[in-house]
């Protein structure tokens, strides 16, 4: 079962570390802002969902594993993604509005919680 807990923290970990550290990064350096924001709004919230429920398949495992701290891990992982998940409408929409503040302030919460989840994700792999 740890394996389990293994693969499922790493492709998490990996798949946060790929978007924000490669993908994201390389799309605003080939792309203008206008051709990168629509690719950038399609992925990220599928980002968030997947490891939201990878994580909650971590809860499940963890559960009929009897491992208290990795259940706990795994639900905060997914309590953060998902709160990730249901900002983006409003993250766009101030974004689309206008509202520099309301959307630096959504963003800047969205990577707080992401990067949350990766400390998280690492986390898991070393109790493990």
């Amino acid at each position: 079962m740890n394996n389990l807990y293994l693969f499922l923290a790493g492709l998490m970990a990996g798949m946060i570390l790929f978007q924000a550290a490669l993908n994201a990064p390389t799309i605003f350096k080939v792309y203008s802002e206008e051709q990168a924001g629509p690719f950038l709004r399609a992925i990220f919230p599928k980002l968030f969902l997947n490891v939201a429920v990878l994580s909650l398949i971590g809860v499940v495992l963890s559960v009929i594993g009897d491992r208290l701290s990795l259940q706990i891990l795994f639900f905060v992982s997914f309590l953060l993604m998902s709160i990730s998940y249901l900002i983006v409408p409003a993250t766009n929409k101030a974004r689309d509005e206008g509202r520099d503040k309301s959307f630096k302030y959504l963003h800047l919460l969205s990577v707080i919680l992401t990067l949350l989840t990766l400390v998280l994700c690492l986390i898991i792999l070393v109790v493990t």
